[in-house]
């Protein structure tokens, strides 16, 4: 619990611009609730979707078009266009935003068939909706077409007052790679452009409403830093004595060697890796030194000063306090990193539920940029985000930040927990559908709460990202499905048996063609991450994969994928061993800011860069079911590129290779997807004979049957399908049903009966093993 000062200091976490439309970046959801669970006051609030209503509306749109108006722009034909139609984008701008966010959807009819919008560029290229939307599919249409129109305003933002502006980042440019700060550094110090009034404009109007005395920066991307430092600054100039703090994604990757000063102007702490330990040792140390907004008439700096003469004290208490926090010393103006804190880590079962109070849940816009159904999950609806585990059960891919604490340190939480924390979040936002955002979500950590959410009668909507590995059964992917999943995405990587050994994926070609099939045939859509520029690749494996890939879009068992190309990074096994890779570092120095994406040379490896283009269109149009019966040279326009040495039924081949038998899975739990059934004994004649039977009857959602047996095993299959789907905390194994099965009696073996008709339906019909 926060020491008792006179004032109790007021929190206020903030998502700087820009992260994504549809949903909040869960992190200052996660730090409010765990701070409030720990009885600070605890505000937070997301600028970048502000910034977006405010600059998306009639009144911002005027100010936008004057701004052009009266600037020394150079315009395109298209921007002087949209400069024409000014009217008709300040007259449309504010109902398209409420359809967007699913606030009157009546709009559709007009947004489709009533040329309601104004078109430009982004509308040259329009797909054919009708046949990608069917004639049912007027509202996701419209969607569509509405993010048209948002991309087309974008872009001339760009073009004009706001060079730095995107949906899903902001100003992305200065945070990549930036060794020095000085690029940043000289950006702060110019006036603000427009859009950065826009911004400005919103988080003036936050500080006045909550006045806090500590405002914490969330920064997960490159495209986050920049918006986090403006808003520090202008924090900074509004209200001196306010502390300022910054954690995330970017600075745990980029910033673990900062020793830049200047940076300090803006953030006094710096904190990396979890933020629940650092916070709290940080806030310790704020209530001690009783200082408020209120009361406080020195500089900001009066505090780090006292930070660090705390712990430059021998016998202060505070001396141990500090937990992975930079700071500046205001006595020698260098940067001190501090982490003598004792105290562990918080568990991943303390960390508490995630409180999105504050937010605009109803306010969050749904878009459509690409039409196929499992890509558009990242940028439409209203996703609650959640973490089934911390960090990465397998942690050995040789091309990812393994070495760092958000993958290296695994923790699980029981399945109960997280349902706990399921219908809270429920509760609180009424929106019923999760992303879990683990690395990979652990196989057997999901099927216990798949268990948990049936069991509990829990109906979400979920999908979230795993390893293709051959845990994922086609059972435990059924189970899945009834639980609520509805998608996975994971990585193929690249797709060489040969390149996935040097990665340590742990997987091969054939394995992950019987997982997503599994997957598929569950009703689950999949999305493969996928990888080209590996070290040694060579030109025939680029090809090679791409075959692969196509072969799995053939085949229906992939819906989606994105191509990444290879970079090498300071934390991952490839940046601190290029040898071993056979790559050799050619660049960055270390500087004094940020330091992760490494320049490398791969002297035995293809030239990589030329294969970029030809692999996107290849991808795009696999995904929209177009041309894969193409030759792979079709895609790659004047590059000449080897035939591809991949046999054509490769993924065929391994769709068709047997599973495990059940009399192999005797240690694997029964699990029954359907109701108890109905028994009753009937009598039949055959041959003048009357002859007894068991007949259960089973009423399913979907359709009803009938299965026909002898009376005894009749009844041993009623007494366990009741329990299964009426104890779901019995734990049953098929080696225990065995011992149970009344082969005197039935005058039939327990693995004759695996193989008879009746068990083969129940398998059929939702009886698991998993």
């Amino acid at each position: 619990m926060p020491t008792t000062s006179t004032l109790p200091l007021r929190i206020l976490l903030i998502t700087p611009p820009l992260t994504q439309l549809n949903t909040p970046y869960p992190a200052t959801a996660y730090l409010t609730g765990f701070l409030r669970g720990r009885g600070y006051h605890a505000a937070q609030a997301d600028i970048g979707i502000e910034l977006v209503l405010r600059l998306f509306s009639a009144a911002g749109l005027r100010r936008v078009f004057d701004a052009i108006e009266a600037g020394p722009y150079e315009l395109t034909d298209n921007a002087r266009r949209m400069l024409r139609l000014r009217h008709r984008y300040e007259a449309t701008v504010e109902p398209v935003i409420r359809f967007l966010q699913n606030k009157d959807l009546t709009l559709a009819s007009r947004i489709c068939h009533g040329r309601f919008l104004p078109e430009a560029a982004r509308f040259d290229n329009v797909a054919d909706l009708e046949s990608a939307f069917g004639t049912m599919g007027l509202t996701d249409q419209a969607r569509h077409l509405a993010t048209l129109y948002l991309e087309d305003l974008a872009d001339l933002l760009k073009e004009t007052v706001g060079p730095q502006f995107g949906f899903s980042r902001y100003a992305e440019h200065l945070g990549l790679t930036a060794t020095s700060f000085d690029e940043l550094h000289q950006a702060l110090q110019t006036p603000p452009n427009l859009v950065d009034e826009f911004m400005l404009e919103c988080f003036a109007e936050v500080l006045d409403r909550e006045q806090p005395d500590v405002i914490g920066f969330t920064v997960p991307f490159p495209g986050n830093l920049y918006g986090a430092l403006r808003l520090a600054q202008f924090a900074k100039q509004q209200r001196p004595a306010i502390r300022t703090l910054m954690g995330g994604g970017y600075p745990n990757t980029e910033l673990r060697g900062l020793k830049e000063p200047r940076f300090f102007d803006y953030i006094d702490f710096l904190t990396l890796d979890d933020g629940e330990g650092p916070w709290l040792r940080l806030l310790e140390a704020f209530s001690g030194c009783q200082l408020s907004v209120a009361s406080c008439q020195a500089e900001s700096k009066q505090l780090a000063a006292f930070a660090t003469s705390a712990l430059a004290t021998d016998n202060s208490q505070l001396a141990t306090q500090f937990q992975r926090t930079f700071l500046r010393n205001p006595a020698t103006g260098r940067v001190e990193y501090h982490n003598q804190a004792t105290t562990a880590d918080i568990p991943h079962t303390e960390v508490g539920t995630p409180d999105y109070d504050g937010l605009p849940i109803q306010d969050y816009l749904s878009v459509i940029e690409v039409l196929n159904p499992m890509h558009r999950l990242w940028s439409d609806g209203r996703w609650n985000k959640l973490t089934v585990a911390h960090g990465c059960y397998w942690k050995r891919c040789s091309f990812c930040d393994v070495t760092l604490d958000y993958i290296r340190r695994y923790e699980t939480a029981p399945s109960t927990l997280l349902v706990d924390r399921i219908e809270q979040i429920v509760r609180q936002t009424g929106q019923t559908g999760f992303h879990f955002v683990d690395e990979a979500a652990p196989p057997l950590a999901l099927r216990d709460l798949a268990i948990e959410l049936l069991r509990r009668r829990v109906s979400i909507t979920w999908w979230g990202n795993i390893r293709f590995e051959k845990t994922f059964t086609p059972d435990l992917c059924r189970l899945l499905a009834a639980a609520g999943c509805i998608a996975v995405s994971g990585g193929l990587e690249v797709a060489s048996d040969r390149l996935l050994a040097l990665m340590e994926k742990g997987v091969t070609i054939a394995q992950v063609a019987r997982v997503t099939e599994g997957f598929t045939q569950a009703g689950i859509m999949v999305h493969a991450y996928l990888m080209y520029g590996f070290p040694t690749e060579t030109a025939q494996e680029t090809v090679d994969s791409l075959e692969v890939v196509r072969q799995l879009f053939q085949a229906g068992i992939v819906q989606s994928g994105y191509w990444h190309r290879f970079a090498m990074t300071a934390h991952s096994p490839v940046g601190q061993n290029p040898a071993k890779y056979k790559v050799q570092q050619i660049g960055p120095e270390p500087g004094d800011f940020a330091w992760n994406d490494l320049w490398h040379d791969d002297p035995t490896g293809a030239d990589h860069e030329q294969f970029g283009p030809g692999l996107a269109k290849a991808l795009y149009n696999y995904m929209h079911g177009v041309a894969l019966h193409e030759p792979l040279q079709f895609w790659f326009d004047e590059l000449r590129v080897p035939r591809t040495t991949v046999p054509r039924q490769l993924i065929e081949s391994a769709l068709t290779e047997p599973g495990k038998p059940d009399l192999a899975k005797q240690n694997m739990r029964l699990f029954w997807l359907g109701n108890a059934p109905e028994l009753r004994l009937e009598t039949r004649h055959k041959k003048g004979r009357p002859t007894e039977q068991a007949v259960l009857t089973f009423y399913e959602q979907a359709e009803d049957f009938e299965l026909k047996t002898t009376p005894v095993i009749g009844r041993w299959l009623a007494d366990l399908l009741t329990r299964l789907a009426t104890d779901y905390d019995a734990k049953l194994l098929l080696k225990e049903a065995a011992a149970s099965f009344p082969a005197a009696e039935a005058g039939l073996g327990f693995e004759s009966f695996l193989a008879a008709p009746a068990w083969r339906l129940l398998r059929e019909k939702g009886l698991l093993l998993v």
